[in-house]
């Protein structure tokens, strides 16, 4: 669409004017176009200013989530965006298309999520203009065991963005969770196809929920004491936009390092990791259990010692683990 493309130009501008013949030669439109995208983004909100022999530059956005707004030149992951108003899940869509073929690193973003999914079958509260709610899919060169430890360093590419944005680092409650104010800020879930009669690897969906502008009513009286909003945290809410932009960033230089740099980002996960040093409850079929959060090894699995004085490695797939003092 054009107005994406215009919007993009703008964007990566930074507030530098651009021509308008610059526009036309760029996208190969004429002036007039230009005018008329220039024109449909301001009805939006955009706030774009124009002088004779200047041009065009970008002043300020209002908060919405278009391909143009996050594009970013030359990365892979999210090299092609689809926002969508509403999805069930935006892991399911990325699913759907890609029954037929589609591009590693497609990114898709939603405004609002009517079945949003977190691990283990739980709902993820996704309200219409609240949350950012975004899927990509990636296609890793590397063995299938490796493939589980994306979702840690997905956690970690998070906190990077977040930082970015906002100037604050959250923690990782093992394995996925991202913590601010030891409450939840952000869920991730991840899942494979593989193919039916090799079981070879097609591809992978990352799909990262971020909590951005929710108040405590949004949550709800189950979600409210474990859950946080960056607006709760630090009394103003990002353009989801901008949160948007730089998690895709993010994840696109996770993507460049998977899974050659493994040694790198697993100190990174353990610096970020809230869980270990402290006492948790582990939660499985079998029942549940107290113990102290010893270490992350080096496939991301946690060992534990339990009160008898035993100790055991859990992995993520097994088990939710839980704070004895609160949720971390």
């Amino acid at each position: 669409m054009l107005r994406d493309e215009v919007l993009a130009l703008l964007r990566a501008r930074e507030g530098e004017p651009l021509s308008g013949e610059a526009v036309s030669r760029e996208l190969g439109v004429s002036r007039a176009a230009v005018w008329k995208a220039m024109e449909s983004l301001r009805q939006e909100g955009y706030s774009i200013s124009s002088a004779p022999r200047r041009g065009y530059w970008l002043e300020e956005s209002p908060d919405l989530l278009s391909a143009g707004e996050l594009a970013g030149p030359g990365r892979r992951v999210g090299g092609e965006i689809v926002c969508l108003d509403t999805v069930d899940s935006t892991n399911n869509e990325i699913k759907r298309r890609a029954v037929g073929e589609v591009p590693d690193g497609l990114a898709v973003v939603a405004g609002e999520q009517t079945g949003g999914r977190g691990r283990r079958g739980r709902s993820f509260v996704s309200p219409s203009g609240k949350g950012l709610y975004l899927s990509v899919l990636l296609k890793p060169d590397c063995p299938l065991a490796q493939v589980p430890t994306l979702t840690a360093w997905s956690a970690v590419a998070v906190c990077d963005a977040i930082e970015r944005v906002c100037g604050v680092r959250p923690g990782i409650k093992w394995p996925n969770d991202v913590i601010l104010e030891g409450r939840k800020l952000c869920g991730i879930l991840t899942e494979l196809e593989l193919e039916a009669e090799t079981a070879a690897l097609r591809y992978v969906v990352v799909g990262i929920g971020v909590n951005i502008s929710q108040t405590e009513a949004d949550f709800g009286p189950e979600v409210a004491p474990v859950a946080v909003s960056l607006a709760q945290a630090l009394g103003k809410a990002p353009r989801r936009a901008e949160v948007a932009r730089a998690l895709l960033d993010s994840l696109d230089r996770l993507y460049a390092d998977f899974p050659q740099e493994g040694g790198r980002w697993l100190e990174r996960y353990r610096a970020d990791c809230l869980t270990v040093g402290k006492p948790i409850r582990v939660l499985s079929a079998s029942g549940e259990r107290a113990g102290t959060a010893l270490g992350i090894d080096e496939e991301f699995a946690l060992r534990v010692a339990w009160e008898d004085g035993r100790e055991e490695t859990l992995s993520s797939g097994e088990v939710s683990v839980r704070g004895l003092l609160g949720y971390v």
